[in-house]
């Protein structure tokens, strides 16, 4: 049996796919199972003895050489590859956990006679189907992943989230922490300001340098900072602290950040990929909602705190806004009580 997986991106859907790649594993343990996934997320993906192949679309990457109109052969000659590749057997069963035209195109590219979406049609995809499920959307996005799992038989159990992290990854991970001051055997705190989908959920620079400074003076506990291409965010925030933070800013690879995660006593952050790789690792995550809806992507157990201020209007989905007042109605003190129920006082060490 031959299954084809469509889920191409951001770092946190991928990660919200595991638990529904587990059970469909465990109910055909001997399918062979593809993977099709965006370059962005691929490690999030490598190294999982789940999966049998994993198909990597550089469709960002592609784009950006056709607008900028340079490398066009070698370009359309990946290009080729790929499609190659995808349609290099005929699947048994695809299932598009996606929903979205890039990914409905592909499934349409696809050799298969079970090509599985959702019935939204958003973006059209449903087209590109030939059975569809409803999308509830006041599911977990994990939860509602795994409604592919059950429409095919299996009942899942216990979400099984499995991040393959090598030992050179982890040995990696810990050198960066030493090299900068940080004991990987004692608790610290992770502050991980970003998130790329908008600015309605980011939390103000001013206000995680606040944290810091009291997390390291009222908990006695070290900070790390984490984050990839913030625009100056993780800057501001170390330039704005009184006391010393770790800035592991652009120096981690997806696999060291979840070993990183995986030590620390707690992950500070907004709604982001960052959030689901410590839920995931099952590290405690303090959350901070606005835009978002915690009930669909938040930090998927029940170790986690989300942090919103409920204001009336949100969530409204919106990616901008011109006073982003419900992260601004998030309070330090707010955030550091959170803090302190997974840190302890400064005298608990």
């Amino acid at each position: 049996m031959n299954i084809l997986l469509v889920k191409l991106s951001s770092i946190g859907d991928v990660v919200h796919t595991l638990p529904s790649l587990a059970v469909l594993r465990n109910r055909y343990p001997e399918a062979h199972i593809t993977w099709v996934v965006e370059e962005e997320s691929l490690d999030i993906l490598q190294g999982n003895p789940k999966i049998d192949r994993i198909l990597v679309s550089g469709r960002k990457r592609w784009a950006h050489r056709l607008r900028e109109g340079r490398d066009i052969g070698e370009t359309f000659g990946e290009i080729r590859r790929f499609l190659r590749d995808l349609r290099d057997r005929p699947y048994d069963v695809i299932i598009d956990f996606m929903g979205l035209l890039k990914s409905a195109i592909l499934v349409f590219a696809s050799r298969g006679s079970r090509k599985i979406g959702y019935d939204s049609m958003q973006e059209m995809s449903g087209l590109f189907y030939n059975e569809k499920i409803p999308e509830d959307m006041g599911k977990h996005a994990v939860d509602r992943y795994l409604d592919f799992a059950r429409y095919l038989g299996a009942e899942p159990a216990e979400p099984e989230f499995f991040l393959h992290v090598p030992e050179e990854s982890r040995t990696r991970a810990e050198a960066l922490l030493r090299e900068g001051g940080v004991d990987p055997e004692a608790p610290f705190a992770v502050l991980s300001p970003m998130s790329y989908a908008g600015e309605t959920r980011l939390w103000e620079d001013d206000r995680f340098a606040a944290l810091g400074d009291r997390i390291r003076l009222e908990l006695g506990r070290a900070v790390v900072l984490t984050g990839h291409e913030t625009g100056g965010s993780i800057g501001r925030i170390t330039t704005a602290m009184e006391t010393k933070a770790l800035n592991l800013e652009n120096r981690t690879t997806l696999k060291e950040l979840a070993h990183l995660y995986r030590r620390a006593a707690v992950v500070v952050t907004p709604d982001s990929g960052p959030m689901h790789i410590a839920a995931a690792v099952g590290t405690p995550v303090v959350a901070l909602f606005g835009a978002s809806e915690p009930a669909r992507t938040g930090p998927y157990g029940r170790i986690h705190t989300v942090i919103r201020a409920d204001l009336p209007c949100s969530p409204c989905f919106k990616k901008t806004c011109d006073t982003r007042q419900c992260m601004k109605d998030i309070t330090v003190d707010m955030v550091l009580e959170a803090v302190r129920e997974y840190m302890g006082p400064k005298d608990a060490r």
